[in-house]
């Protein structure tokens, strides 16, 4: 066999093996991207979907090494949660970082980094379109035709809300590709990268912080003192900050799990104390 020959099959096997257009918009509309929060838990919320999603490319990055694949699947078995049309647009970052990782051009953790710098930002940017906008809207369209007798309704609903997210998610998972292969180098070398995840990071940090108050549902209207006019402990800590018992509360939960306490043991703890609290009319 001639070195053109050997030149030929070498490069017919990695075309083989390279990450086309085709397996993107698979990788899209798969049991895995579609099924975000059908294997949702308050353990790793979206982890087990996104691994899936995910699955059949890294087997293909790592066609020639086992425990590299093996790795990568752990590795994307980590924490996971976003607004579900834009996970395949992280998945395509990715995929992308992945194929570093497998040249041994980039750091394993670094995958991880990325996907938890973008879970918050693009989960707001998301929520706000899709849920908070676009659903309303097309809810909004499909009753007003039910009420007028009209059974496209129920249609019109589905394809407002769903074409956009579904081009999403097509369009995404390309665009993350791209920007992972192309942009990534460049942006590092510039120290555009840097500055970048330090702007996400920024707008995450606002995003947990408004998440401690919206998303905690407690309250102590313990009595401090006498009479009608009593103030209760609530009001105390509301007129030094609103929002104190929750900050207390995610300030507690940070530094347990920081000392590796399971999630699974805060989560009843938190039941737990959330029924004895209300029982005795501490917590309310």
């Amino acid at each position: 066999m001639t070195s053109n020959e050997t030149a030929v099959q070498t490069a017919s096997v990695d075309d083989q093996y390279k990450i086309t257009k085709a397996d993107l918009i698979k990788t899209s509309l798969n049991v895995g991207s579609l099924g975000m929060e059908f294997s949702w838990t308050y353990y790793k919320q979206m982890n087990i979907a996104f691994c899936l999603m995910m699955a059949k490319m890294l087997k293909k990055i790592y066609h020639d090494n086992e425990e590299g694949y093996r790795e990568a699947l752990v590795r994307h078995m980590a924490f996971f949660n976003i607004t579900v049309q834009f996970a395949p647009f992280v998945g395509g970052i990715a995929l992308s970082m992945e194929e570093r990782i497998a040249r041994g051009e980039a750091d394993p953790e670094s995958v991880n980094e990325v996907k938890a710098a973008l879970m918050g930002p693009l989960s707001g940017v998301g929520d706000a379109i899709f849920l908070s906008t676009l659903r309303v809207l097309a809810a909004g369209i499909g009753i007003s035709l039910c009420q007028a007798g009209s059974w496209l309704g129920p249609i019109a609903f589905l394809l407002i809300y769903n074409i956009p997210g579904f081009w999403l998610r097509i369009w995404g998972i390309q665009k993350g590709y791209n920007l992972g292969v192309n942009f990534l180098d460049q942006a590092i070398a510039s120290g555009l990268m840097e500055k970048v995840m330090q702007a996400i990071g920024i707008i995450g940090a606002m995003v947990i912080g408004s998440m401690t108050v919206s998303m905690f549902w407690a309250t102590m209207p313990i009595p401090i003192g006498g009479g009608e006019g009593a103030a209760t402990l609530q009001s105390i800590l509301d007129s030094i900050m609103p929002g104190l018992l929750g900050l207390g509360a995610f300030g507690l939960y940070y530094w347990l799990l920081s000392k590796k306490v399971n999630p699974s043991i805060l989560i009843i703890a938190t039941m737990v104390i959330g029924v004895i609290g209300a029982y005795f009319g501490f917590l309310a």
